[in-house]
């Protein structure tokens, strides 16, 4: 009984020891093939797992003004990081944090809750710590405090220049001006580190895999002191003159150096943008917004003129005593109206009538071609994104009525960029030059190193007028100062020639022209050998060009002919400023019912041009995908071009593709995976 009763234990303990040795041997084959053979593919993975491929800022490229003043840099700074699950004592952690890096405890406290209940392991607490704060955290000895290096983007000098300089976005990528247009530049090449962490996520070793390399600086034509002087001049202008905006532009006419951009409202590029209006203030209006010029736009049409008339200074014209009409289209004057004038007398005082005679002896192929050889309806090629090309209508779009609308600055779309342009031409004895922002060198004894240049911008300077027909322009608009719409704008120790222009705003609810302007004042100093060249415009006043933009142009003139130490050509002391009466300063463009509205212009231009649109420049993309790595961060540092890199492994996809070629300030995505 005894044995039989056995027999069945003995049995289970036999099953059991075959499932025993079933379960070893399965074990044994199991570990025999993930240790023989698939050992590199779950050693890739846990690598994977294990390290992270991370990005090293670079350090951005500083700006210079021409004399080497620091005008934008790059300071180092820390983000702080804690991990909310491993911290030891939540509250505690929070007061040591909040008290170092003076912030708020109680909401530093509850965001910590919030992370840790939400099973969140990385939490950002500070951004832009100093190196100072950060380095009294690390004498507290704690290992659950992270450090992530980079830098923030300081603008010394706060809104001075702000249109000209730019700014940079959350990425500290440039968004606007010399920041975004030299982003390839400026932002350098980042760098690239393995990281390796625990199964908590800790961070405990590091190799690099490619070192960062130093953005290049920019040295600018700007000048600090004259830059200030116009940014003032266009505050105080605004002001008085109660305009909405306004701008100015100095410029070198012999060089096409720009000494001074500057636009009104303005802003300041170490503050982020928090309302629409503080993105408006952000709008370069000297090189992106065309307006119609009014009777600025004058001296253009009798350079033609002169060039392929006989028309001559002291030519009599006849000036209809008040209204002529032209295709239909009746044109008159701001005040009363003029019998006999000669052409000095019909720009000086700005005759409306006077100016579309000259134009009608011109013709209207003759003034389009010249227009069209002043730089009008063509990008500057300044070295800023988006500017416009204003609008010159092509000719066979002309009606009968347009030669009288064009030749008082009517029917024309210009940026206050294009005039400064287009007077250097006259200042500088007829040759059309190219305006820049950038110098290959800065003034004086500073020196530095790598720094960005595009020589392709001093191109040669094409001729568009006779040498004697600047010389003549200059001499009538030196008239405009002494007797004409301009008098009273006399500088100081220096003769001083240019040309007013009021031009009446649209307002398309009513349909007509109404008494509020964009007034201009444009000139050049001295006569003779004209050292700079300025331009400034007030848009939305309800004063004349000579009134609203004259004290404008003479502050910021006296200033740029002093800093450049331009010797003076006269030895009395300008008048004491008078007021002078109103049908002297009024040039006013009067005009019937518009041909053309400037909003149908705006409309008809942006349909005809199309918008503006990145331009792809660079060397043509090589194809990443199927490449380490290293071989992608290789390739693309020796073809100058910015990589971002997403996961890790195998490049699998890039965009653009390959082949394709890269906007300006443009990265290549390229996405990694296993």
């Amino acid at each position: 009984m005894e044995a039989y009763a056995d027999h069945p234990a003995r049995h289970r303990v036999r099953w059991l020891a075959r499932f025993a040795l079933l379960w070893a041997v399965g074990i044994g084959a199991r570990l025999l093939f993930l240790q023989a053979f698939s050992h590199e593919e779950f050693r890739d993975l846990a690598r994977q797992q294990q390290t992270k491929l991370r990005q090293l800022a670079a350090p951005r490229g500083s700006i210079f003004d021409r004399a080497g003043r620091i005008l934008a840099l790059s300071v180092p700074v820390e983000t702080v990081i804690v991990n909310p699950l491993q911290l030891p004592d939540r509250p505690l952690a929070a007061q040591l944090l909040a008290r170092t890096l003076e912030i708020d405890e109680a909401k530093l406290r509850d965001r910590l809750e919030t992370y840790a209940n939400a099973r969140k392991g990385y939490m950002v607490v500070d951004k832009g710590v100093s190196v100072e704060k950060a380095d009294r955290l690390r004498q507290l000895g704690v290992d659950w405090i992270g450090f992530e290096s980079n830098g923030v983007r300081r603008y010394p000098d706060g809104a001075l220049a702000a249109h000209v300089l730019g700014g940079v976005d959350h990425q500290a990528r440039g968004n606007a001006g010399i920041e975004r247009h030299f982003e390839d530049d400026l932002g350098g090449y980042p760098g690239y580190e393995w990281v390796v962490s625990d199964v908590q996520r800790r961070s405990f070793d590091s190799s690099i895999e490619k070192a960062p390399q130093a953005g290049r600086d920019v040295v600018l034509t700007i000048d600090r002191r004259i830059q200030y002087a116009a940014d003032e001049a266009i505050r105080e202008a605004v002001a008085s003159s109660m305009a909405d905006s306004g701008t100015a532009v100095a410029l070198d006419p012999n060089t096409g150096e720009i000494l001074a951009l500057s636009n009104y409202p303005t802003y300041d590029p170490n503050e982020v943008p928090k309302s629409t209006a503080d993105y408006v203030a952000r709008k370069n209006l000297a090189a992106t917004d065309p307006f119609e010029p009014g009777s600025i736009f004058k001296v253009f049409g009798l350079a033609a003129a002169l060039e392929t008339t006989d028309i001559r200074p002291d030519t009599v014209l006849h000036c209809g005593n008040g209204t002529i009409n032209v295709g239909g289209h009746i044109i008159g004057e701001a005040h009363g109206g003029f019998a006999y004038l000669t052409v000095e007398e019909i720009i000086a005082k700005s005759s409306n009538v006077g100016a579309v005679k000259i134009a009608l002896k011109t013709g209207d192929k003759n003034l389009h071609d010249y227009l069209l050889r002043f730089g009008f309806n063509q990008t500057t090629g300044v070295e800023m994104p988006s500017e416009s090309q204003g609008l010159i209508f092509r000719l066979k779009r002309w009606q009968p009525g347009s030669i009288g609308s064009v030749a008082i600055g009517h029917e024309v779309l210009t940026t206050s960029l294009q005039l400064a342009r287009g007077l250097a031409a006259i200042a500088n004895n007829g040759f059309l030059i190219r305006p820049h922002l950038t110098r290959a060198r800065p003034l004086g004894e500073v020196t530095l190193r790598n720094v960005v240049y595009q020589p392709e911008q001093n191109e040669q300077p094409r001729r568009i007028l006779r040498p004697e027909t600047a010389m003549t322009l200059r001499k009538v608009m030196e008239s405009v100062v002494l007797t004409g719409t301009g008098k009273g704008i006399r500088l100081d120790g220096y003769s001083c020639g240019g040309k007013t222009g009021t031009a009446k705003l649209f307002d398309k609810t009513i349909g007509k022209y109404v008494s509020r302007y964009n007034a201009s004042f444009m000139g050049f100093a001295p006569v003779t050998n004209p050292a700079v060249v300025v331009v400034v415009t007030l848009n939305g006043t309800r004063q004349y060009g000579a009134t609203a933009a004259g004290p404008a142009f003479k502050q910021i003139t006296q200033t740029a002919l002093r800093v450049l130490n331009v010797p003076q050509d006269l030895t009395d002391p300008a008048p004491a400023a008078e007021p002078v009466p109103e049908r002297i300063v009024a040039d006013v463009a009067v005009t019937s019912t518009p041909l053309k509205t400037p909003e149908a212009m705006q409309q008809e231009m942006e349909a005809e041009q199309g918008p503006a649109t990145a331009i792809a420049v660079g060397p043509k993309l090589p194809n990443f995908v199927g490449k380490t790595a290293r071989a992608v961060l290789d390739e693309a540092m020796q073809a100058g071009i910015r990589v971002d890199i997403e996961g890790s492994g195998i490049a699998r996809v890039q965009d653009p593709p390959a082949g394709g070629r890269l906007a300006s300030g443009q990265h290549v995505k390229v996405r990694f995976q296993p």
